[in-house]
């Protein structure tokens, strides 16, 4: 099989495509013919070295990928037969998604409703547990004001749509104007520029303080975002994409927002939840850009660039084979 292939780390032309043994399924596991694979931001900072956790790097050479959605082709020992030919997403236990081929634990599978894409059920698979765990942590109430940073990405998108859902008034921020106007036809009540000074006093004359801040992005922008937070406000920091994590602000008595990881059951609970939501209207994943498998390198220079809207996904096979 064809893999993207990282053997050093580094700059995103470190992600090669090359040939390699195909992988065989395991006891318990199956062999999945992978159509789409996820890639996430977390992704980029481990092909660089530079993991939020020194023990997310992994040992070289590596297949990065820890999502792929695909069909069932084969079954391990102890696997069920029946498996064979289902349409399903799962994710790899950490590496292995960037290829044509990938054996995972049948237990992992996840079954999609029909009237779900392949491609939006990959969108959602680790963006949309992660979205329907913040929302959930944060016990929004109807009525309250929210921020949202990063409204145009992955998941900030997915919060915009879930906190309008539970009746709160959103306030987007993004990266330049497109991402703005994006964030605004997703359902939010307001939507800045942060990469405009005075977007601080803009959000605070549009809406004064808030109740709860979604932070994914750290640094400077999360620092002010939190300083929007009323007395007693909730912030959920979740995220480092400047490189560091937020510390709350100075003077200013709020609540952090702090879950512990989520137990195999819980993440798959989550990514039902968010699957259910779409299948039913109520939340629609913003898949802005698709690369072919060889382009992998190409999608992390995008998403490291911040180029990139909502979801990017790598398309593995024909897009006959997608729907």
């Amino acid at each position: 099989m064809f893999a993207v292939v990282l053997s050093e780390f580094g700059p995103p032309a470190n992600l090669v495509l090359a040939e390699v043994p195909d992988p065989l399924p395991g006891p318990g596991q199956v062999l999945v013919d992978v159509h789409l694979a996820n890639i996430t931001f977390v992704e980029t900072q481990v092909r660089a070295g530079q993991a939020p956790n020194p023990a997310m790097l992994p040992p070289l050479p590596a297949i990065l990928g820890n999502g792929v959605g695909g069909i069932v082709t084969a079954v391990g020992e102890g696997a069920d037969p029946a498996l064979a030919g289902r349409r399903v997403i799962t994710t790899t236990g950490g590496r292995g998604g960037y290829a044509e081929l990938a054996a995972v634990d049948a237990t992992g599978l996840i079954d999609l409703p029909p009237e779900l894409s392949l491609a939006d059920a990959v969108a959602l698979l680790a963006d949309g547990r992660t979205a329907v765990g913040l929302i959930r942590a944060a016990a929004l109430r109807p009525g309250e004001t929210v921020l949202i940073e990063a409204a145009a990405g992955g998941v900030g998108s997915l919060l915009v749509q879930l906190a309008r859902d539970a009746g709160a008034r959103v306030v987007a921020t993004a990266g330049g104007p497109r991402k703005a106007g994006i964030a605004k036809d997703l359902g939010a009540d307001v939507a800045v520029d942060y990469t405009v000074g005075g977007w601080v006093d803009q959000v605070r004359s549009e809406v004064g303080e808030v109740d709860v801040v979604f932070d994914g992005v750290g640094g400077e922008i999360g620092g002010a975002a939190a300083g929007l937070l009323r007395t007693g406000g909730r912030l959920s920091s979740y995220g480092m994409a400047s490189g560091s994590f937020t510390a709350s602000p100075d003077g200013k008595d709020i609540t952090p927002i702090r879950g512990t990881p989520p137990t195999p059951p819980q993440m798959r609970e989550l990514t039902q939840a968010a699957l259910t939501a779409a299948a039913t209207g109520r939340l629609k994943p913003l898949i802005g850009q698709t690369y072919p498998l060889d382009r992998a390198a190409d999608a992390h220079t995008a998403i490291a660039s911040r180029a990139t809207v909502g979801k990017t996904l790598l398309l593995v096979r024909s897009a006959g084979g997608v729907r």
